[in-house]
């Protein structure tokens, strides 16, 4: 399997990209509305915890695959964040008019890069013959 994408990395990475935002918009796109508890009126949201489990646990799977598939390390982990920080700024700045949809974009980039990075390298690291 290692072979599928060893050839034409820039095809893995824009399918790894794709992936993403279906990820996204699967497990996050259609969630916009913010939720209020009716005794607190605390305001919460617009996620839930297992939405941002399940996304999160389906985007580590999707980037092991891809490098497992060949994708180099450093095109997966630049793919992924870029689509998913893309994804979510844009949906983000539909909905906010203060302008501090920049700041979380800016924040969901920075932890997509580290995470992303983290999970490409080990996930390569594993593969890499020993010698």
């Amino acid at each position: 399997m290692r072979s599928l994408f060893a050839r034409r990395p820039l095809t893995g990475a824009l399918v790894l990209a794709a992936a993403t935002v279906l990820t996204w918009l699967v497990f996050l796109g259609g969630d916009t509305e913010k939720d209020v508890d009716p005794v607190t009126l605390v305001e919460s949201g617009p996620y839930t915890v297992p939405q941002v489990a399940g996304c999160l646990l389906t985007l580590v799977v999707l980037l092991v695959l891809a490098v497992v598939a060949g994708v180099p390390r450093w095109y997966a982990a630049a793919a992924m964040t870029l689509a998913f920080s893309l994804a979510w700024t844009v949906q983000a700045a539909m909905a906010d008019d203060s302008g501090l949809f920049v700041i979380g974009g800016v924040l969901v980039a920075l932890g997509m890069a580290a995470g992303t990075v983290v999970v490409a390298v080990a996930t390569d690291a594993v593969l890499r013959p020993r010698g």
